[in-house]
């Protein structure tokens, strides 16, 4: 169960999973640039809460998973994928879970300061969030062990981000925010597909049951195609709505394509590493260069 105990700032980076971050932080950077080139204006302070709160959200659901995992006997010895440091024995459930609560907890504090700008649709929205990141994990029916993490992962780290980025913003929600969260969402959802496909043998003798599983390896590797390319096809529906700049995403296809062919190969859990890393890395291309397209084209 031990291993050479890094130090403890490694441990908790690595708790952290700073290379998943990209995940909350590109819905919130989607719903600003949208609401810079709808209204021409951004409010900084409001921004920079929003951003350090979506990725104490995060942060505190990776936590809980860490912990959730291995008191549930899902993360076992021979856990393929990025360590896990209550599993490896470098800190205790009740550690870990402590510094999941503090995390949720900087995101409440911020939340506070968020609704007092945005009003009550700010206050269901991080309630609904600090009780997914919780629920990702935890509770009766963990998501993370059901068919419904990709769509959990579109609402939460597409639609709802960007909509809320968005909305405190302008004070309104539209057809345009909506399909951008679809836009972020969908690749997002791909990543946590890409895990999950690694981790199927395993997650099946823990009892999950998750769509990897569910769909089998044929079906997986449609629905990570049907993914990273339904973005694009929203994208192009996003341009119609009088947003052209947004089309500069298609500078991202080559990642694209070499995610999907890494991923239609990949066999062994360092293939999907990679894989991971590389749909993660698409994502953050798509949206940054769309953005990049609405702040200059519009």
């Amino acid at each position: 169960m031990t291993a050479e105990r890094p130090s403890a700032f490694a441990i908790w980076w690595q708790a952290a999973r700073p290379h998943t971050l990209s995940l909350s932080v590109s819905p919130v950077l989607a719903g600003l640039v949208l609401a810079l080139a709808e209204t021409s204006r951004i409010d900084v302070p409001v921004a920079i809460v929003t951003m350090l709160a979506a990725i104490a959200i995060q942060i505190g659901t990776n936590l809980n998973n860490d912990a959730a995992d291995a008191v549930n006997g899902t993360d076992q010895i021979d856990r393929v994928g990025p360590a896990r440091i209550t599993q490896k024995g470098w800190a205790s459930p009740r550690q870990v879970f402590t510094a999941a609560h503090i995390a949720f907890g900087l995101a409440a504090v911020g939340g506070i300061y968020l609704v007092a700008v945005g009003g009550l649709p700010i206050m269901a929205i991080g309630i609904l969030s600090l009780i997914a990141g919780y629920a990702y994990s935890s509770g009766p029916w963990p998501i993370s062990r059901s068919p419904w993490g990709e769509a959990f992962v579109i609402a939460f780290f597409g639609l709802v981000a960007v909509a809320g980025s968005f909305y405190l913003q302008t004070g309104w929600v539209d057809l345009a925010a909506v399909l951008f969260g679809l836009v972020v969402g969908l690749p997002a959802a791909a990543v946590l597909l890409v895990n999950n496909t690694r981790d199927r043998e395993t997650d099946t003798l823990a009892g999950r049951q998750t769509l990897a599983i569910r769909v089998g390896p044929d079906g997986a590797n449609r629905l990570y195609g049907l993914l990273l390319w339904a973005s694009f096809a929203v994208l192009f529906c996003l341009s119609l709505l009088g947003f052209p700049g947004v089309l500069l995403g298609v500078v991202a296809i080559p990642l694209a394509r070499k995610a999907q062919r890494d991923f239609s190969a990949a066999h062994l859990p360092v293939d999907f590493n990679q894989c991971l890393a590389r749909t993660a890395a698409f994502q953050m291309a798509l949206c940054a260069s769309a953005s990049i397209g609405l702040v200059i084209i519009g």
